[in-house]
């Protein structure tokens, strides 16, 4: 019986053993499991910040882009605009010096009938010239007697003469032109000092 009793005391050790040696495998197996899955969710989290990371780049791209591409459609709009306003700027260049050269020949004295008759339809297309550019948006730079503005004046003289004030303009050389805001040709002035 007492080997019956040590065999049966054997058995449960061996079976305590076999138990404790299976737990401290699964408690291992546990340990080593949960530190996998540490490492995933460390993974995971890394791949999730950079992914952030990646998104909120994209996203200030996107917007810099937008910002970009709504900056592009104001020029855009403005320069047509602008085309649309000052479509006629080179033909009233063009036609600047040919109206300077009317008004010139307008002021020739002529005694003659045939050359008085020629000089009046020289002053009706001169004067219907002016009405088409007057429509097309183009005025006269006014010049004697006002303030010099080297934005529409362009000085060659300088006088002192004291029936002026300072800085005023004195005579008209050439005159200057503006279609609608924008200076064609500034006026060529003599300027008091």
């Amino acid at each position: 019986m007492e080997k019956e009793q040590r065999t049966y005391d054997e058995t449960i050790e061996q079976h305590e053993d076999a138990q404790s040696e299976q737990a401290s495998e699964e408690q291992v197996e546990n340990e080593e499991t949960q530190q996998e899955e540490k490492d995933e969710l460390a993974l995971a989290y890394e791949k999730i910040a950079q992914l952030e990371a990646k998104l909120a780049e994209t996203e200030n791209r996107f917007l810099r882009l937008h910002a970009d591409f709504d900056n592009y459609r104001r020029r855009v709009r403005l320069d047509m605009e602008a085309a649309e306003k000052y479509r006629a700027q080179s033909l009233v260049s063009d036609l600047l010096p040919i109206l300077d050269n009317f008004e010139r020949a307008l002021q020739v004295q002529v005694e003659d009938e045939k050359a008085k008759s020629l000089l009046q339809g020289m002053e009706m297309v001169y004067r219907s010239l002016i009405e088409a550019l007057k429509k097309e948006g183009v005025e006269a730079i006014e010049s004697v007697g006002k303030p010099f503005d080297p934005h529409v004046h362009q000085a060659v003289m300088q006088v002192d003469d004291q029936n002026y004030e300072p800085n005023t303009v004195v005579e008209e050389f050439q005159k200057g032109y503006k279609l609608k805001d924008r200076v064609i040709r500034p006026a060529m002035v003599k300027v008091n000092q």
